[in-house]
């Protein structure tokens, strides 16, 4: 029997292989992080974020790629935002992010 973490898996695979983004339900529900500094050149942003459950992650400060590099022109750090999280090939990439109010 599979967990919810590896039929999400399944799910975004699946979906990849037929070239559509999975839908961002599928992406499970937001997480809550504070950014700590911003590297456009790398595309990433170093967050400090709670629990990402879509990613079976544990509350902890790491580094996240974007999906798209404008998701980082607005950031600076100290911000608070809510963002949702992939494991792409062995990348930890956010989806979408939006100020956590």
């Amino acid at each position: 029997m599979r967990n919810a973490a590896q039929t999400l898996t399944v799910t975004m695979l699946l979906a990849l292989a037929a070239g559509v983004a999975p839908p961002l339900a599928a992406q499970g529900e937001y997480s809550l992080g504070e950014v700590r500094s911003v590297d456009k050149d790398k595309r990433q942003v170093v967050m400090k974020a709670g629990e990402v459950k879509s990613i079976d992650m544990p509350p902890m400060t790491m580094p996240f790629h974007v999906r798209e590099a404008k998701m980082l022109d607005q950031l600076q750090p100290g911000d608070k935002v809510k963002f949702r999280a992939i494991n792409d090939a062995g990348k930890f990439t956010i989806t979408e992010m939006l100020p956590a109010r």
